[in-house]
């Protein structure tokens, strides 16, 4: 049989080892020897003797979606084999944390961790309950994580001399260390007349990164899982 389809950038390989890898820009390798996470819905093809155990309400505090609308479900992902990881054809990126490291990440955006990564989900301080709550997962430790982003992702730096503002509903993570408050770009009197539809931001102010999404659509909430 011959084709396109199986030209050797589509074929897959074994693993060199355990842990995480890109298969390609849209989906995540990972060849499981004991234990990591994942979103629930989120493997799209597995090998080898796995298994899927979907994670409880109390687990790492990361099903606040109930309040929050920005949760995502977990699971666990068991034993040993290799299983690929996609979420609706979004671009996906390996982030390396090490001792030290601490990188906020919106929920939506989390599509697979190592299990010696430390989580938990933490307000954006300044921000209240504003843009779906932002309640945002907070990864420290080292080990690696995958995340995803609808288009190409917009890295920018962020400097003491040069605040960053981001739309609540493009914004990807930042750097743990940034200082976060809300910033209102618009006076209540354009409200009052419909405004720009660019009311609000967040400001993030420090030493770090921030990565946005192109995008400002507003995703559709989690289902109870």
């Amino acid at each position: 049989m011959h084709s396109d389809l199986f030209a050797s950038e589509n074929m897959v390989t074994p693993a060199a080892e355990p842990g995480m890898t890109l298969q390609n820009s849209k989906s995540i390798k990972y060849a499981v020897n004991g234990e990591c996470y994942a979103r629930q819905g989120a493997m799209v093809a597995f090998r080898g003797d796995l298994k899927f155990e979907k994670q409880g309400q109390g687990v790492g505090n990361f099903l606040k979606r109930a309040v929050t609308g920005e949760g995502v479900a977990l699971m666990a992902v068991r034993g040993q084999g290799e299983a690929w990881f996609a979420h609706e054809a979004a671009n996906c990126f390996l982030v390396d944390l090490v001792p030290g490291d601490s990188l906020t990440v919106n929920g939506r955006h989390i599509l697979c961790f190592d299990a010696t990564l430390g989580y938990e989900i933490k307000v954006v301080k300044g921000a209240g309950m504003a843009g779906g709550g932002l309640f945002n997962s907070v990864f420290t430790g080292h080990g690696r994580l995958g995340i995803i982003c609808e288009g190409e992702p917009i890295v920018i730096p962020v400097s003491p001399a040069a605040p960053v503002f981001v739309d609540t509903d493009a914004v990807v993570g930042w750097t743990s260390s940034l200082h976060t408050t809300l910033h209102r770009s618009q006076s209540f009197g354009s409200m009052l007349r419909g405004g720009s539809g660019e009311a609000v931001q967040l400001k993030l102010e420090g030493e770090g990164f921030v990565i946005v999404r192109p995008s400002e659509a507003r995703p559709e909430k989690t289902g109870s899982g």
